[in-house]
């Protein structure tokens, strides 16, 4: 069962910048930044302090900005990177260290002592400043159990708030992250947190198996962006929340769709068409049975109003269409096509999807339409 009381950390200025070929400049991160706030999320993870210059910069005036919320720094496992975000000013750090033996091995040259030693010294560091801290334990999904709950055992003593289960490359099923989160909760009573990797596309889906098996809190990014194939959707688990589970997470989401649209101008890549939720094509119909149905009743076809996330109901005109349809379109244009004129504009809409091999526009309908009434008052 999903708590009542769970908390989302939007991580779209971290991880999400982190995505390939990504990068935010001071404008851009303050816009994002200005439109998550609108959203209503209170927590953010907005950078990595370490990485200095400008990007320090903002971070100072995100930190001013967002005086009223909590904003996390990300930091390496190391003492300067911690000290640094605590001198910043933040009230509520990260702290990433690898769990698994591959990574410790190859990604740090470290060994599991070394791993927890290091913890508890800047857990100490951070608690004595007054600061929420929050550990990883990254690459759970190739972590050694019995030492994952010890690890969590040791960070949860030395006074961590929480630990994040961070399935770093996305291994994970769901049914298998929901086993990791579960065996730590039940071992150690401490917050956890669902840090989820799109690899094999199940980001989202371990996330709600996550927060299903205890987990308190969640990342995830607009438009899903990341690293790699990059992160749980925060559209997708928004709407999933509210709708399986009843959970309200205190959201505007009526401001997804702009939220996501600013996001592709951000990074220059905007999401599929069918991507759930925020994509184009989520709320446009173009099959005859389709339109026909949404023009009667939408939730035919459509399992939420568009407008609850900000979207635009659409009736393509194309390959696919059926007079209903066309009959609609035309309507739209303030034009009342009888049935001879209907069927002639199906036959011609489709040859001319055919050819073209897209949909057509309003005015190209009307096109149509028009040409057709003229045949028929020469003859």
């Amino acid at each position: 069962m999903v708590r009542n009381d769970i908390v989302y950390e939007d991580t779209t200025l971290r991880d999400g910048e982190q995505s390939p070929g990504v990068a935010f400049g001071r404008d851009t991160k303050i816009a994002i930044f200005t439109a998550l706030r609108a959203l209503g999320v209170r927590w953010m993870e907005v950078g990595i302090p370490a990485m200095g210059g400008s990007e320090l910069a903002v971070i100072r005036e995100l930190l001013e900005r967002g005086s009223d919320l909590m904003l996390i720094g990300w930091n390496r496992g190391k003492l300067d990177d911690v000290v640094q975000s605590l001198d910043l000013g933040f009230r509520a750090i990260h702290i990433g260290l690898p769990a698994s033996d591959v990574h410790l091995k190859h990604s740090v040259g470290r060994d599991r002592g070394w791993l927890v030693e290091q913890a508890r010294t800047l857990i100490g560091v951070a608690k004595d400043r007054g600061a929420f801290v929050s550990i990883s334990a990254e690459d759970v999904g190739r972590t050694d159990p019995s030492f994952l709950i010890d690890y969590a055992g040791a960070v949860k003593d030395a006074g961590a708030d929480r630990l994040r289960l961070s399935d770093t490359i996305g291994i994970l099923s769901p049914s298998r992250y929901a086993a990791v989160v579960a065996s730590i909760a039940k071992a150690v009573p401490i917050d956890l947190q669902c840090h989820a990797h799109n690899d094999y596309g199940l980001a989202t889906a371990n996330t709600l198996a996550g927060l299903e098996a205890g987990a308190r809190y969640f990342h995830a990014t607009v438009n899903a962006i990341g690293e790699r194939a990059g992160m749980a959707d925060i559209a997708q688990v928004a709407l999933c929340l509210r709708d399986f589970h009843g959970v309200d997470l205190g959201l505007d989401l009526t401001q997804l769709k702009a939220l996501s649209d600013l996001l592709a101008r951000a990074t220059g890549h905007a999401p599929p068409p069918w991507h759930p939720v925020v994509g184009d094509n989520v709320f446009a119909h173009e099959s005859g049975i389709h339109v026909k149905g949404v023009v009667r009743n939408a939730n035919t076809f459509e399992p939420f109003d568009p407008a609850e996330v900000g979207g635009t109901r659409k009736i393509v005109i194309g390959k696919h269409s059926g007079t209903e349809a066309i009959r609609y379109v035309l309507r739209e244009q303030g034009i009342e096509a009888d049935a001879g004129e209907l069927r002639q504009c199906l036959g011609a809409v489709r040859e001319f999807a055919m050819e073209e091999e897209r949909a057509l526009s309003a005015g190209e309908l009307v096109a149509i339409h028009r040409r057709i009434a003229s045949e028929a008052a020469v003859a």
